[in-house]
């Protein structure tokens, strides 16, 4: 059940994350020329010629790390290493062959498994002739790409495919998108290991070890599900670098594309403005969201109890008063499984309809007991129809939207949740003015 896993190996800077953003088409690695910005194994699901895979980006081989954090980047890339099927040895066409170069080729050799070997940065007819060198190797003839400007990357993907092993058509390539979102030093990395059952991401007491928003793919209750551990969130005033504001993109981005996110908080802290930002954002995209509270062990040891947290949480995250909540000790195996639960039940929330007559029916009664302020225009409700899930989103016709929204949308949402299956999400409301609408036969 697991796609075959092809690693990008290289020393620091020779351009294994542009790599991976060239094959993606997207920005997933931040790219910085800064040794050692990658420090995760980050990956994505690719496709080619019919053959589908995990590629994965590693931090560099021979790194030094100003935040004492080798041994784990190490591990992490010799972890990526031995579980990949294909190796992807890359070096720097313009800087030539460097000792630190003939020592990752030394320890890709010893792996025994298909390589390709990649001279990136060849832009010109002088780089083409430095990569010539490489193939001394005993790799082959190095492929010669230029992962900024796009070029080689189709006939790197074909070596690439050309080396996987048999394909398993039951192989996972798509699940459940579970965004796990919060302030640094939470616990993110540590529940998404225990959920991949292996060490994916780096757990470190120093704050902010991850950087990018990274995918892990797992399975619980024969259901396939994808975790997105992001980099923890720190208020604006505190992002001192390009690789920090990154991040904070990276997150971003992680929410948006989830089908349910996990807000986690340390329940030794309180809450901060930093989960108060992710709140909104959440709310902003109408994302499904459990609010998780980690460390319940320490919390516990410390005297206070998940429902010592209820009325707290409640009072400062007011616009998520409709989201479950949950308490969990990742680090003991503590409250994972009714975590799942619940998210599981939020994304069918999220994936069921309701009938047009159903739903005008409950929106009238509920405009029939508080009517929108009439500021002189006499605000009216024609009629509502569902046009989308993931999130329900609800398209109603009126003659002045604006009289429908603020507090008086926040309202028909909760009609909507009480009369419904959506008990514990967001809704999205689209108002669209029309002066008359005739409703369509039952």
């Amino acid at each position: 059940m697991v796609l075959p896993s092809v690693a990008i190996i290289g020393r620091p800077n020779v351009g294994k994350s542009s790599l991976l953003n060239a094959v993606a088409g997207r920005r997933v690695s931040i790219v910085e020329p800064t040794a050692g910005v990658t420090r995760d194994r980050v990956s994505i699901f690719a496709q080619w010629n019919g053959r589908r895979f995990e590629l994965v980006d590693t931090g560099g081989l021979g790194l030094v790390d100003e935040a004492m954090l080798k041994a784990h980047v190490t591990s992490q890339i010799e972890v990526a290493m031995h579980e990949a099927d294909v190796v992807v040895f890359v070096v720097d066409a313009k800087d030539g062959l460097t000792h630190i170069d003939t020592d990752v080729a030394r320890q890709v050799r010893k792996l025994d498994k298909p390589v390709v070997l990649v001279a990136n940065k060849v832009e010109s007819r002088r780089d083409e002739f430095e990569a010539e060198a490489m193939h001394r190797f005993g790799f082959g003839e190095p492929l010669f790409v230029s992962a900024l400007e796009g070029t080689g990357i189709s006939d790197l993907l074909d070596a690439v495919v050309a080396r996987l092993p048999a394909a398993d058509e039951d192989a996972m390539l798509e699940g459940t998108k579970l965004a796990i979102v919060g302030k640094r030093n939470s616990g993110k990395s540590t529940l998404v290991n225990l959920l991949a059952g292996a060490d994916r991401v780096i757990v470190s007491e120093i704050p902010g070890t991850t950087r990018d928003a990274v995918d892990v793919p797992f399975e619980h209750g024969g259901k396939r599900w994808i975790a997105i551990d992001t980099a923890g969130l720190r208020k604006k005033s505190r992002v001192q670098d390009a690789i920090e504001l990154f991040s904070l993109a990276r997150a971003e981005q992680s929410i948006r594309r989830a089908d349910v996110v996990l807000l986690m908080f340390d329940m030794t802290r309180t809450l901060s403005q930093v989960d108060k930002k992710l709140s909104g954002f959440v709310l902003q995209h109408f994302k499904p969201c459990i609010i998780v509270g980690n460390k319940l062990d320490l919390a516990e040891a410390e005297g206070k109890t998940g429902a010592d947290w209820e009325d707290y949480i409640r009072q400062e995250l007011k616009g998520l008063s409709f989201c479950p909540m949950t308490f969990m000790s990742a680090k003991d195996d503590k409250g994972i499984d009714r975590c799942l639960a619940l998210a599981e039940g939020l994304y069918e929330q999220a994936d069921h309809k309701v009938s047009t007559g159903e739903l005008n029916r409950v929106l009238q009664l509920a405009k029939q007991r508080r009517a929108p302020r009439d500021h002189g225009r006499m605000p009216k409700l024609f009629y509502a129809t569902q046009i989308d899930v993931h999130p329900p989103t609800i398209l109603v016709f009126v003659n002045h939207p604006r009289e429908f929204t603020g507090a008086y949308d926040r309202y028909l949402q909760n009609q909507l949740r009480k009369a419904f299956a959506w008990k514990q999400i967001p809704i999205r409301l689209v108002y669209r003015r029309r002066e008359k609408v005739e409703l369509p036969p039952e």
